[in-house]
Order: C-alpha cells, then sequence, then structure tokens
C-alpha cells in the first residue's frame, strides 16, 4: 500500500459483488441444515454495508462466502463480475490476499510480534522487498494514528489500539474489500466509535469496500445500508444522514 494508492478517488458506483440464486446448505449426518436458498445480493464499490440479524441467522456463513473461505452449494458470485465460487483453493487464496483485509472482534494479533510485525505479516506472502514492507508498514500505522507504537507488544496496547494495528493491519496490502466480523464488539462505545469512525474514513476518503456484520445497531449508524438477514433473506433499509 503506497502513500499515493490508498488515498486513491472512491470507486465509481458499480457492483463489486453480485450474488445471483445462491443457496447453502451444510449436510450433518442424515440431517440437511440449509442456511440459504436462491439469495441474490448486489453490494456496489465503495460500499459500507452493516449486516444484522439474530445469532444463527447465516450472517458469518455470508461473510464467509464473500471473503472465499466458504463457498456456496450453488449459485454464483461474482467479483468486479468475474466468478469466484468455482476456484480452486490455491486460487482462492491468491484471491484472497490481493483483494480482501480482515477485521475481527478479537483483533487476532500474533502476541510474540510487535505492532509493526504483526501489520507486516500480510505482506510476507507477496515478492515486496523489506524495504518496501516496511515503507508499506509505517503508511499503515501512520494511517491509524499509531506511528509511535510502532514496537510495542500487543500485550502493552489497549484494546483500541491493538484494532487499530488490526485495521493496519488488514489495509497495509491496499485490499478493495475490508471484511469486519463485530469489529467493536468487545469495545466500550467511546473506543467503539473511533474505530467506527475510521472505518467512515476509510470508506470515504479513501474508497475501501467495507461489509461489517454487527450486532450493535449504534454501529450500524456508521454504515451507509444496513441489511437485515433474518431466515435467510435479507430486508434492506437505507439509513438516515
Amino acid at each position: 500500500m503506497s502513500e499515493n494508492s490508498i488515498s486513491q478517488k472512491k470507486m465509481s458506483q458499480e457492483n463489486i459483488f453480485q450474488l445471483s440464486d445462491v443457496s447453502k446448505r451444510f449436510v450433518r449426518g442424515k440431517e440437511t441444515l440449509t442456511i440459504f436458498e436462491g439469495l441474490d445480493l448486489n453490494i456496489e464499490k465503495g460500499d459500507f454495508v452493516a449486516i444484522m440479524g439474530p445469532s444463527g441467522s447465516g450472517k458469518t456463513t455470508l461473510l464467509n462466502m464473500l471473503g472465499g473461505v466458504d463457498q456456496p452449494t450453488s449459485g454464483i458470485v461474482k467479483f468486479d463480475d468475474s466468478p469466484i465460487e468455482s476456484l480452486s483453493e490455491n486460487e482462492l487464496a491468491k484471491w484472497r490476499a490481493q483483494n480482501v483485509g480482515y477485521i475481527f472482534q478479537f483483533y487476532n494479533l500474533m502476541p510474540m510480534l510487535n505492532a509493526a510485525k504483526n501489520v507486516e505479516l500480510p505482506l510476507m506472502l507477496t515478492n515486496l522487498n523489506h524495504k518496501d514492507r516496511l515503507e508499506r508498514v509505517a503508511t499503515a500505522l501512520e494511517l491509524v494514528g499509531l506511528e509511535d507504537r510502532a514496537s510495542h507488544m500487543p500485550s502493552e496496547l489497549s484494546g483500541g489500539q491493538q484494532q487499530r494495528v488490526a485495521i493496519a493491519r488488514a489495509v497495509v496490502s491496499d485490499p478493495k474489500l475490508l471484511l469486519c466480523d463485530e469489529p467493536t464488539g468487545d469495545l466500550d462505545r467511546q473506543t467503539a466509535d473511533e474505530i467506527l469512525e475510521m472505518l467512515q474514513l476509510l470508506n470515504r476518503e479513501f474508497g475501501k469496500t467495507i461489509i461489517m456484520v454487527t450486532h450493535d445497531p449504534s454501529a450500524s449508524k456508521f454504515a451507509n445500508r444496513v441489511l437485515h438477514l433474518d431466515k435467510g433473506e435479507f430486508v434492506e433499509k437505507e439509513l438516515s444522514s
């Protein structure tokens, strides 16, 4: 992620994701559990979408499908107009590394690595040399306001600072897409709002498409759209400005 690339103008309003007639089923012994049946969904480039719904409604399954971690039982999942549902595991791993950044509820930082080394991890799978990796790490940490905490271990950081490191790690490779699974679920309200404001900045100023699963109505208000998922179906509401 260079300083020039991260400051790109917002993408034009075209679909980054198109789900067409998607079904997802899990077979457990003699029982078949249907999560989705004939699901359709379009997500535009540069959108910030919050996905809400009761436990067991399929939110995490959907996020995993969008991130190429899980594949549909049937149907088409297109990213930038190219189907990804039929890619091999190796192809999906390459696609994720090039296009997707992940932000989780519990940060998932490596406790034995300092902040800079945690942020650098996704770049270790690239062909970038050491100097270029360090430059990208510095840019990402500056973006989240932690350039002075680069040498700190996760245990020396607050929860909010650890989540900022996780965000820096998610954006260091300059992905088109950020997938956030309850990114503020372990934070107090003030710190949660600071993290959500940072996600808004990444969306509005740097054109990142963000899809966020959350149980928190206050968190969903930071998004442009909220999708309510229940029994494998969506009810979409436009959020008031």
